[in-house]
């Protein structure tokens, strides 16, 4: 989804589905199986990777160690709350209906199982976003996703995605959350694979472009948000509505929004 394969991509998540990309500097690591072993430092980012389930040690090793084309992007200010951003970014489809239907952009995704989604972000990319880990300013992603384009054949491939998110705040005193994307990716066609000093910049470019588009999306959701609060409920409570438990968030979040001093303390139920 994304990411992605793009997010980012979860929550605009979704954009991790158009993910593939970064160059690994595996150093001492934490996280391992008996024979793989994960670095806690990407690009400068930390990862708590001993915090990862074993069984997750080499399908992701085998992506990082052997990547085709690697990025990262950010920090990049999302201006969202920290529980509203990670509410979203938890709940693809929920995230997906709401940006669709504002017609900020063809957002699509659906839950195939817990942690585990299928996403497509209507300019030729989709696939399953997997839920590897998380914590409060952590994701790590397993993404398996294809990409179709008029310039080379479908693309398919999978990623590994991190995010880092930073509660913070502007100089207006509004909340913001500092994400970072770091995220490697593995071509499934050898071909594709054996070009990739020559395909990497237009695979590298394609890639940083619908990350920032993904978080352009993101802000605008949250920029409707702030804006248009009874636009987006309603969208949110039309036929079909959404989840009873989401809309109530919603309601929630939308409140805090508005009257940020005199709301109540927003409250995240488990996704």
């Amino acid at each position: 989804m994304n990411p992605g394969l793009l997010v980012v991509e979860r929550a605009g998540v979704l954009y991790l589905l158009a993910l593939i990309g970064l160059s690994p500097a595996l150093c001492p690591s934490l996280a391992q199986s008996e024979t793989c072993v994960l670095a806690s430092q990407h690009q400068g980012v930390a990862v708590p990777v001993e915090q990862i389930e074993t069984h997750w040690a080499c399908p992701l090793q085998s992506i990082i160690s052997d990547f085709t084309t690697a990025n990262k992007v950010g920090p990049i200010h999302v201006r969202l709350s920290e529980p509203v951003y990670r509410y979203l970014l938890d709940r693809p489809p929920m995230a997906a209906a709401l940006i669709n239907r504002l017609g900020i952009s063809p957002y699509k995704s659906e839950a195939r199982e817990p942690g585990r989604f299928w996403c497509n972000d209507g300019e030729g990319t989709e696939g399953i976003i997997e839920l590897v880990y998380q914590d409060s300013i952590n994701r790590i992603y397993y993404v398996e996703g294809t990409h179709t384009s008029t310039l080379l054949p479908d693309i398919t491939g999978k990623a590994v995605v991190f995010i880092r998110m930073i509660p913070a705040q502007d100089g207006q005193g509004n909340d913001k959350v500092e994400t970072t994307l770091v995220a490697y990716a593995k071509l499934n066609n050898r071909v594709l694979a054996g070009l990739a000093s020559l395909i990497r910049p237009l695979v590298g470019n394609t890639v940083v472009r619908k990350l920032i588009k993904g978080v352009n999306v993101v802000n605008r959701l949250g920029q409707e948000m702030r804006e248009h609060p009874d636009r987006v409920l309603f969208e949110a409570t039309n036929i079909p509505p959404l989840p009873h438990e989401e809309v109530a968030f919603l309601k929630q979040a939308l409140e805090h929004l508005s009257h940020p001093s005199s709301a109540p303390q927003i409250m995240i139920a488990p996704p």
